[in-house]
């Protein structure tokens, strides 16, 4: 998963622009922004409300769901401090997860089981009718073991849900390889972090001629025209005439190339381009964009043997080595 693409939240049942009645359960929902799709998990520890409202989220059960959010957001998390520090705030020393026999007697009338897990068909529509059979299963990858320490389950509940996300039962086959290879994804900087200005800007300042007027071919024309210091045939709707662009690329000294070459690597546009790159490469679009660049990667960026393509860090690494490879093939 893409830091800060998914979000966890309690489901509120007010929020919405038509409420509903409230669940029968304390529900959080994770939800990513780069597709509508959308998991429900309910919490299987006994419910802290007082008057014995299932829906009631405790501080406790609140807590979990924010570890889990930040944790989706890319943040270091230190769970067992974070549940320390609220335990010792808290007053309530029930504030623990019942096990699951407990909760199952409790649920007594409930017999409809289902497969366990919140699956990709967990989308749209109300709660209340979604997944029940997956609560009632009790694996939705959010329960914690009993034990004796509150703090140990809580820990357990995070683990168990951030394991679930790393691979579901009833997906294809091919999703779960992919799935497979994205767990035991490598550690790689994105291309934003490998062309920082302590590199790219000294390469720029020693660029001879040559090399200045070849960066500069890739910027967008009116960028080039606008740099000379005339504005002929730049109305912001459509590029300027290639005669304006010329006139103006050979009016620029080496001095003025450079300059504005810097500019551009130290814009926060070009940083943004790099990261979007990087982003699109490790969601499955290296084949498609390595073909149009023209970039040799390795197994035409799929994983070896299947039709999925590379993912994560080892997408992004597969780039790079293609980049290098196809200019020394170049320069031969």
């Amino acid at each position: 998963m893409v830091p800060t693409d998914g979000s966890f939240t309690p489901y509120d049942p007010t929020a919405s622009s038509e409420p509903t009645s409230k669940t029968d359960g304390r529900i959080f929902v994770l939800k990513f922004s780069s597709s509508s799709q959308r998991y429900l998990f309910w919490l299987q520890s006994k419910p802290q409300s007082e008057n014995g409202d299932p829906a009631y989220y405790s501080p406790r059960d609140r807590k979990i769901g924010d570890i889990v959010h930040r944790l989706l957001q890319g943040e270091e998390v230190e769970v067992a401090e974070e549940l320390s520090a609220l335990r010792n705030n808290d007053d309530q020393p029930d504030d623990e997860d019942e096990t699951m026999e407990d909760a199952d007697a409790q649920r007594g009338t409930r017999t409809q089981r289902g497969s366990g897990g919140a699956g990709p068909d967990a989308t749209g529509g109300d709660v209340r009718e979604e997944g029940s059979g997956s609560r009632e299963g009790g694996a939705d990858g959010a329960r914690a073991a009993s034990s004796s320490a509150p703090d140990a389950d809580a820990a357990a509940a995070v683990r168990n849900f951030l394991d679930s996300l790393r691979g579901q039962s009833g997906l294809p086959a091919g999703q779960q390889q992919q799935q497979r290879q994205q767990s035991a994804d490598k550690v790689y900087p994105y291309l934003n972090h490998l062309l920082p200005t302590s590199i790219t800007v000294p390469m720029i300042d020693s660029a001879p001629e040559e090399f200045a007027d070849t960066l500069i071919s890739f910027l967008p024309p009116a960028v080039v025209v606008l740099a000379s210091g005339s504005s002929d045939g730049v109305d912001g709707k459509s590029d300027p005439p290639a005669s304006a662009v010329e006139a103006a690329r050979a009016s620029l000294s080496l001095e003025d190339k450079r300059a504005l070459l810097k500019k551009v690597v130290r814009s926060p546009q070009f940083n943004q381009a790099l990261a979007s790159l990087t982003m699109a490469i490790r969601d499955g679009g290296l084949p498609s964009i390595a073909d149009a660049l023209g970039v040799k990667v390795q197994d035409g960026g799929y994983l070896r043997g299947s039709g999925m393509p590379l993912g994560g860090g080892q997408a992004v690494e597969a780039f790079v080595n293609g980049v290098k490879k196809t200019v020394e093939e170049e320069e031969k």
